[in-house]
């Protein structure tokens, strides 16, 4: 009787470890799924590859996967929506610079006219 349950649960442990490994190495594949990953299949197919180098290529593939968010995308950067109102912002300030950039003209040639105007009267 124990030979058989000693069987049974050496059937039992080798199963469980056989797909509790296959369940790990897809972890970093699920978590580039869930965050809409631009590279997700490369990472699954890399997760295949790391299971047949006992997974010395997963905790590579865990940080890849994490490292990108869809909201934020690699992190290095701002979002779109601030980065489009950054842009709207310097359209605004390259305006106002041409304006300003129009007025000294008009100023200077005002300042200018004058000064002939003095110095001719004053001949």
């Amino acid at each position: 009787m124990l030979d058989y349950f000693a069987l049974f649960m050496l059937f039992f442990v080798g199963i469980t470890l056989f797909y509790g490994i296959i369940a790990i190495h897809d972890i970093p594949y699920e978590i580039a799924k869930r965050r809409n990953h631009p590279q997700q299949d490369a990472i699954h197919v890399a997760g295949w590859v790391s299971l047949f180098t006992l997974h010395l290529l997963w905790p590579f593939l865990w940080i890849w996967a994490t490292l990108y968010r869809e909201d934020r995308g690699w992190g290095f950067s701002q979002n779109d929506s601030s980065q489009g109102a950054k842009t709207e912002h310097l359209i605004n300030l390259e305006k106002q610079v041409g304006e300003l950039q129009t007025e000294l003209n008009i100023l200077k040639e005002q300042l200018h006219h004058e000064r002939q105007v003095s110095q001719g009267g004053d001949q």
